[in-house]
């Protein structure tokens, strides 16, 4: 079985930010990064499904050259090689150009699944993977919990989590992609061996610009600023009787709240 695993880098979610100088990004200086973790998720479940089937799984990444680093933790964790999307201006601005730019490199691919993470830690829109899956003319579950492959039947099971508790299984013909929702197993640590392995296993760089992709007909997405929050209110203890407690704080929402 091969499967592709694509993976985000983003900003360390212990790192103390700081805005850049023009407040349309964060600073580049401090910050650490790392496999953004629904991403680091859907490997875990790649790496699993290499265990039980044999075969191999590939990272798939669109970034900064600097995002090696997080691919060769992938690739200490298990993995046997990976493909590096070099978007050295931030060009992939949005989810549909994401999308487009990894569908690039798999369209002459042979693959067995596709995963990716749910969402992202930095900008959390979730459309990625199914937006690969729409430019793949691929079948998809999103928000997956569980996988089950089913070899004899060329099918894949997925649990999916709904709402409200919910939970559904879905069964859906190979080749497929899925979205892997965080938290549901145990990410495992890297090994010195195979930290000592990654560092021969084979990243291939493409730059962006060699994909062929008509960037300016594709919608993006432009931040204009980033601000920390602001306070604008504060905790404040009302001191008294039970009695005097419970008329202050009617006559004040009645007054200042203006919800009574």
């Amino acid at each position: 079985m091969k499967v592709f695993t694509c993976l985000k880098e983003t900003p360390s979610r212990d790192t103390r930010y700081e805005l850049s100088p023009d407040s349309s990004w964060i600073g580049n200086a401090e910050v650490t990064h790392e496999i953004s973790e629904c991403d680091e998720y859907a490997l875990e479940e790649a790496l699993k499904l290499k265990e039980q089937h044999q075969g191999e799984v590939v990272l798939l990444t669109a970034g900064r050259a600097e995002s090696e680093k997080s691919m060769r933790k992938g690739l200490a964790m298990g993995a046997d090689r990976g493909v590096l999307i070099l978007d050295r201006e931030r060009e992939l601005s949005s989810p549909y150009r994401v999308a487009a730019a990894l569908e690039k490199v798999l369209q002459d691919q042979e693959y067995d699944l596709i995963l990716t993470g749910t969402q992202s830690d930095d900008y959390g829109y979730a459309q990625t993977g199914p937006m690969l899956a729409q430019l793949l003319g691929l079948p998809h579950a999103t928000i997956v919990m569980q996988i089950q492959v089913q070899e004899d039947r060329g099918s894949v099971r997925a649990l999916r989590e709904m709402e409200s508790g919910w939970f559904e299984w879905v069964e859906i013909p190979l080749p497929a992609v899925l979205t892997i929702q965080a938290g549901i197993s145990q990410i495992r640590y890297a090994t010195l061996r195979g930290i000592m392995q990654a560092r021969r296993k084979e990243i291939r760089k493409i730059e962006l610009g060699g994909l062929g992709l008509d960037l300016s007909s594709m919608p993006h997405l432009e931040i204009e600023r980033l601000y920390f929050p602001e306070q604008t209110s504060k905790a404040e203890m009302i001191e008294g009787t039970p009695d005097e407690i419970a008329s202050t704080l009617v006559d004040r929402l009645r007054r200042e709240a203006k919800v009574l």
